[in-house]
C-alpha cells in the first residue's frame, strides 16, 4: 500500500485536496477501488469520472506504459490518487530470477518518479504471483506489497453490468477491489458503480487512507 508518508508527500508536492487524508476509516465505512495495468487510453476518461464524483482511488502503473503516457501518470497523482509500481513489463515475478525481478521493480520506480516526481512505496505483483523471494526483493526497493480482498475479473467479463455486479458483490468495509482502467467496460461501468456504493454508505478512498496513518513495512504484504 502506498504509505502515509507517500500521501503526505503527494499532498505537499502537488497541492492535492486534503479530504482524502482526513477520512477516518475507523468511524466511517471505507472501500478502496484499485486499478491495474495503466496508464491506458481509457484512463483520462476514468480520471474525469472520479474527479466529478470526488472519489479517490489507487492506480498500479506499468513502467513501459508510464513511459508512453507520462502526462496521464502525472495527472493521476495530481488529482490526489495514490500510485504504485506494477512492474515494467507486467511480468510474472515468480517466474524470473532475482536480478530480473529487481530490474522490473527498479525500472518502474524510475519511470514513475521521472513522470510524476514521486517514488512509489508500494507495488502490486501482476497476476498476484508472489512469494517470500519476491517480498524479499521488494524489501530491498523499500516497497510494500498490496494485493486485494476481491477481484472483479473485469478483463474477462468485459461487460459493464456484470462488472458493476461484481464490484457490489465484493464490496465490504476496508475492502480492496481489483479492476483495470485498461478495460473499456470498467470505465463505462464506473458512474453506476460509484453511485450505488455511495448509496450504500461507502467512502471511496485510496489504499493509504485505509492504513489509518500507520506506515506499512517494505517487504510486507497488505491487506
Amino acid at each position: 500500500m502506498v504509505i502515509h508518508a507517500l500521501l503526505a508527500a503527494a499532498l505537499a508536492t502537488t497541492s492535492l485536496p486534503a479530504q482524502a487524508a482526513t477520512v477516518d476509516c475507523d468511524r466511517v465505512k471505507c472501500l478502496a477501488l484499485t486499478f491495474d495495468d495503466g496508464p491506458g487510453e481509457g484512463t483520462p476518461t476514468l480520471l474525469k469520472i472520479l474527479k466529478r464524483e470526488r472519489v479517490k482511488a489507487t492506480f498500479f502503473l506499468v513502467g513501459n506504459k508510464v513511459e508512453q503516457r507520462p502526462q496521464i501518470a502525472k495527472q493521476t497523482l495530481a488529482q490526489g490518487h495514490a500510485i504504485g509500481n506494477h512492474t515494467y513489463s507486467h511480468a510474472s515475478l515468480t517466474a524470473l530470477v532475482d536480478q530480473e525481478i529487481s530490474d522490473e521493480l527498479k525500472t518502474t520506480q524510475s519511470a514513475i518518479q521521472q513522470a510524476t516526481g514521486l517514488r512509489p512505496t508500494m507495488f502490486r505483483p501482476p497476476y498476484g504471483h508472489t512469494d517470500d523471494r519476491v517480498l524479499g526483493l521488494a524489501y530491498q526497493e523499500d516497497l510494500a506489497q498490496v494485493l486485494w480482498t476481491g477481484t472483479t475479473l473485469d478483463w474477462q467479463l468485459r461487460d459493464a453490468k456484470k462488472i458493476k455486479a461484481a464490484v457490489l458483490r465484493l464490496a465490504k468495509r476496508d475492502g480492496v477491489i481489483l479492476m483495470h482502467d485498461t478495460v473499456p467496460a470498467t470505465v463505462k461501468a464506473m458512474p453506476a458503480i460509484l453511485k450505488e456504493l455511495k448509496k450504500q454508505g461507502y467512502h471511496l478512498v485510496t489504499v493509504p487512507t485505509l492504513l489509518r496513518g500507520k506506515k506499512p513495512e517494505p517487504g510486507v504484504s497488505y491487506p
